[in-house]
C-alpha cells in the first residue's frame, strides 16, 4: 500500500480540523468528502479540485475506492455509516462517542474485530503526552495502589439559554454534556484505572439547555476497593478552553494532572524515575513528542497519524471501538442510575 486513500464524512469543526491534519500525512491521499451543507461543498469544490464531493455519505461509500474514512458527524448518525464501511472493508476512525447506543457499539466492535479492520474512536486524551506519562506512572506503580480518583472536565460550550433547536440540545442526536464532554472524562478513567463495576449517586443538572444536562457528577465504585468521582460542566464561563483534569491518590503518592502539566507527590524519593520526596512538577514541554503538523494540540495529530500507522503497519490500536463501547456502557449506567435514584 503506497498511500492510504481516505474519505471524510462530515465537514463541520472537527471535520475541518481532521482534514487539515491528515492532509499533512505523506502517506495519505484524501479522495473524497461528504457533507450535507451545499455551502461547504461549493467552497471545497472551488479550492480542492482533485477531491470528489458528495451530499450523501452513501454515494461516497458506493462510488469511491477508499481504504479508510474519518467520520465527524453527530454520533446518532454513525451506526449506519460505520456498518456500510465495514461491508466495503474500509477502516474507520470515528469521532467520540462513535454511537449513542452501547448495544449498537458492541455490535460494531464485534463486526470490525471479525473483519480485522482498523477501528478507532477519537478519545484524544489517550494521545496527550501528559496523560500518557500519567498512565505510565500508574501502570508502573509509582504512586502505589490507586485508592481514590477524581476526573473533571469544564468548558464554556453552552453559556446562554438553548431553545432545543440544535443537535447539542437533543440526547437522541448525541447532544448533552454527557455524550459531548463527560465521555472524555469517563474514557480517561477507563484508560488510567479501568471500567467501574458500579455507578452511583449520579446528578444531572440543566443550566442553560432545555432538553439535556449541562453538568453531571457521579461516583464510580470498583470491586478492588478503588472509588472515584467525575464532575463535568460545559457551562462554566471561567474556563476559556475545554480543560480535562485528573487526580489520583495512591498508597505511595498522588498525581494532579491536566493536558499541560502534572504534579506528583511522592512519600519517598524514587531515583530511577528522577522523583524526589514531596512535590515534583512535569510540564508538557518536558515530555512532549514532536509532531509534523500542529493543530489545537499534539494529541490531535498523534491520534490520526496513529490511525494511519495501524493501517499501514498492522499495529495495535490504542483506542478501539471496544474502548468506546466500554465508555458507552458506563454512560448507560449514568443515565439509568439518575433515572432510578437521582430524580426527585
Amino acid at each position: 500500500m503506497e498511500k492510504v486513500k481516505l474519505g471524510i464524512i462530515g465537514f463541520g469543526r472537527m471535520g475541518i480540523t481532521h482534514f487539515s491534519i491528515i492532509n499533512s500525512h505523506p502517506d495519505v491521499l484524501i479522495t473524497s468528502v461528504a457533507d450535507t451543507s451545499s455551502l461547504i461543498l461549493s467552497l471545497l469544490k472551488k479550492y480542492k479540485k482533485r477531491i470528489n464531493f458528495y451530499a450523501d455519505f452513501r454515494q461516497l461509500l458506493a462510488n469511491e475506492d477508499i481504504d479508510a474514512i474519518l467520520i465527524c458527524t453527530p454520533p446518532a448518525l454513525n451506526f449506519e455509516i460505520i456498518k456500510l464501511a465495514s461491508e466495503k472493508g474500509v477502516h474507520v476512525f470515528a469521532e467520540k462517542p462513535f454511537t449513542t447506543n452501547s448495544i449498537l457499539a458492541n455490535e460494531l466492535t464485534k463486526l470490525f474485530e471479525r473483519k480485522d479492520l482498523v477501528n478507532q474512536v477519537g478519545y484524544v486524551n489517550r494521545f496527550n503526552d501528559i496523560f500518557a506519562n500519567v498512565k505510565e506512572c500508574v501502570d508502573s506503580g509509582v504512586i502505589g495502589k490507586v485508592i481514590r480518583f477524581k476526573s473533571e472536565m469544564y468548558s464554556r460550550t453552552i453559556t446562554k439559554t438553548e431553545e432545543g433547536k440544535t443537535w447539542r440540545d437533543s440526547r437522541g442526536s448525541g447532544g448533552g454534556a454527557i455524550y459531548e464532554m463527560a465521555s472524555h472524562a469517563i474514557d480517561l478513567v477507563t484508560f488510567l484505572v479501568g471500567k467501574p463495576d458500579k455507578v452511583t449517586g449520579t446528578s444531572l443538572t440543566k443550566i442553560f439547555s432545555k432538553n439535556v444536562e449541562d453538568a453531571v457528577c457521579s461516583t464510580f465504585l470498583y470491586k478492588s476497593g478503588i472509588s472515584g468521582t467525575i464532575n463535568v460542566n460545559w457551562s462554566d464561563e471561567s474556563f476559556r478552553k475545554p480543560t480535562n483534569k485528573i487526580e489520583l491518590f495512591g498508597t505511595h503518592g498522588k498525581i494532579l494532572a491536566d493536558q499541560h502539566s502534572y504534579k506528583i507527590y511522592m512519600k519517598k524519593a524514587l531515583s530511577e524515575k528522577n522523583l524526589r520526596e514531596g512535590w515534583n512538577t512535569i510540564y508538557i514541554t518536558d515530555v512532549f513528542k514532536p509532531v509534523p503538523f500542529y493543530v489545537r494540540g499534539n494529541e490531535f495529530t498523534s491520534q490520526l497519524y496513529h490511525f494511519i500507522d495501524c493501517i499501514k503497519n498492522k499495529t495495535t490500536n490504542k483506542c478501539t471501538f471496544r474502548d468506546g463501547a466500554n465508555t458507552l456502557e458506563v454512560i448507560d449506567e449514568l443515565f439509568f442510575d439518575y433515572e432510578q435514584n437521582g430524580m426527585f
